[in-house]
């Protein structure tokens, strides 16, 4: 994963040019950026706070600090996401620092005493069943080693590509493939499916 220090030897694509251009001021660029990148760092950040107004709060965070300090970017070959993610994480764990994140499940604000099946207990057993199925979930993913829940995450979670997910591991799609395929065997034999 070591990666050329020099931009010119940086891999092919659009990407190192849109960057260049937001570094050199370009606005539009940085917009375009934003638009490519918004909804990884979004479902980076939903995941670990599991709360859609501090992940959309910290989300515009990210974008703002890399907007502060874009001109200080320098090109390495690896994504312009694997920057970002950085950034978010900082800013997840410095929230978790402050004690401000708390494990909530959120209700509907509003509901609708007209729809029917939507009254209070519905709606709290609906939640329960996501926060039981959340928490499934979690379990299956701590059976899998770090490298095949971290693909998994990328993959499913951030709803990676196959060649994001390769990107950000410093891995070939091949691999990040195989690694998938042997990811989701475990965990249907974790749930006690039977193989396909």
């Amino acid at each position: 994963m070591s990666a050329p220090n020099n931009a010119t030897s940086a891999p092919d694509g659009p990407e190192p040019e849109l960057i260049a251009r937001a570094r050199a001021g370009d606005r539009e660029a940085f917009a375009t950026l934003y638009y490519e990148h918004y909804r990884l760092v979004y479902s980076f950040l939903l995941v670990r706070t599991r709360n859609r107004h501090l992940a959309e709060d910290l989300t515009q965070e990210v974008f703002t600090r890399a907007l502060r300090r874009i001109d200080a970017y320098v090109w390495q070959g690896t994504a312009f996401a694997a920057w970002l993610v950085t950034i978010a994480k900082n800013l997840y764990l410095d929230e978790l620092g402050r004690g401000r994140t708390r494990l909530e499940t959120p209700v509907a604000e509003f509901p609708d005493p007209q729809v029917s099946g939507r009254g209070p207990e519905s709606l709290a057993l609906r939640e329960l069943e996501a926060v039981e199925a959340h928490e499934t979930v979690r379990t299956a993913l701590h059976t899998l080693n770090d490298q095949q829940r971290h693909c998994v995450q990328l993959r499913f979670l951030h709803e990676l590509t196959a060649q994001e997910t390769a990107l950000e591991m410093g891995r070939s799609v091949g691999a990040v493939k195989a690694l998938t395929h042997r990811a989701l065997r475990k965990l249907r034999w974790t749930a006690g499916a039977v193989a396909v």
